[in-house]
């Protein structure tokens, strides 16, 4: 039995219900009963995308799921230092992460009887969501920043979907989707919203893990708009621990654009929930996130783990991009902060030099205009 559990009052609902957010307005998390990962088949497993990882997640191994998938998953572990190590997210399908939620909220979508769905993105999950819905036959309404790059919305029209263009923030953009949601009853495939896209971008972690040998890394560097690949961690870390499997959470060291970082300033100023604050730009558009209607829940995650989260300048994040690239890797704007954050956190915590470190390459450099 799959439910929708609200995260403030415990309502639950099911997932016909179509509900995005619980009728007292918390947001909705999922429970259902999961099986341990065994690491020792996987590891061995000719299926190399992250469906090897089938016990923990939310479908049997004979279902829909077998007709959309696109080999997502499975992302290799590049060499960055003696002990760093960045995993290369842009090897998948459409050239980012999101194709590891987006695969499974699909997958939900068509195994549901929908028809039609609608996201918003500030790209690369807009892309994710078109391209696995083109596959599973399901229209698709996209809205997007109008500052949204050029080649992210080329990427996103050549899947067929309708494309929203939006004038203002990342936050206008959610509030116009959310409005065609309730007007139209459509299936909302958002990756904020529905916590079903965490069940895929948990397997970021299964997969580290695995190629680690079972051993996890100490620190998980993870970029933070809207917290998607961090609360898959999050979930994935849970899980480990609920199965013995180990005795420790990684941290997580979060990063956000300096130029747009509330859950910065919350986490800095003791809070525990996280007021929108006014972004003054960034070229980081997939971070770009002033109001995370997750942000409670991110800084929980942070927290619970010993980590931390920082913000990044702007000139960091394009001295970082040109340096990864004179190392043969090609990373979107976005990407860079990661390592941007990388550096300025190893002066931070010097301890960093000899401990195990992870961080995500989310999208391929020829996102970014």
């Amino acid at each position: 039995m799959m439910n929708y559990i609200c995260y403030d009052c415990s309502s639950r609902y099911s997932l016909e219900s179509n509900k995005w957010k619980c009728d007292c307005g918390g947001l909705l998390n999922l429970e259902y009963e999961k099986k341990p990962v065994d690491f020792t088949k996987t590891s061995l497993s000719r299926d190399h995308s992250l469906w090897k990882y089938i016990d923990a997640l939310p479908f049997e191994k004979e279902d829909v799921w077998q007709e959309i998938t696109l080999g997502e998953g499975d992302t290799p572990l590049i060499k960055i230092s003696e002990n760093v190590f960045a995993k290369a997210e842009y090897y998948m399908p459409t050239l980012s992460f999101k194709d590891r939620g987006a695969v499974l909220l699909i997958a939900i979508a068509k195994k549901l009887g929908v028809e039609r769905v609608i996201a918003d993105s500030s790209g690369n999950a807009g892309t994710a969501i078109a391209a696995y819905g083109a596959r599973a036959g399901i229209q698709c309404d996209i809205f997007v920043p109008d500052s949204t790059s050029s080649k992210k919305i080329k990427q996103i029209e050549a899947h067929g979907a309708i494309i929203h263009k939006v004038p203002g923030t990342r936050e206008d953009t959610a509030r116009a989707a959310i409005a065609m949601v309730e007007n139209t009853q459509s299936f909302y495939a958002s990756h904020i919203y529905n916590p079903i896209f965490w069940e895929g971008t948990k397997t970021y972690v299964y997969e580290v893990f695995e190629q680690m040998n079972g051993k996890m890394p100490d620190v998980f560097i993870i970029p933070v708009g809207n917290g998607t690949l961090l609360m898959g961690a999050y979930i994935a870390f849970q899980e480990l621990m609920e199965n013995g499997q180990i005795i420790k959470m990684p941290k997580i060291l979060a990063v956000q654009a300096e130029n747009c970082a509330p859950i910065v300033k919350s986490f800095t100023e003791g809070k525990y929930t996280v007021e929108p604050v006014e972004g003054s730009g960034t070229l980081a558009e997939g971070i770009a996130i002033a109001a995370p209607a997750r942000g409670t829940e991110i800084l929980e995650a942070i927290r619970a783990t010993g980590g931390d989260i920082i913000g990044v300048t702007e000139k960091s994040i394009v001295l970082a991009r040109k340096e990864l690239a004179l190392k043969g890797i090609y990373v979107e704007i976005t990407s860079a902060a990661n390592y941007a954050a990388y550096l300025q956190y190893v002066e931070k915590y010097p301890e960093l030099n000899n401990q195990q470190v992870v961080f995500p390459l989310c999208g391929a450099g020829l996102k970014s205009n």
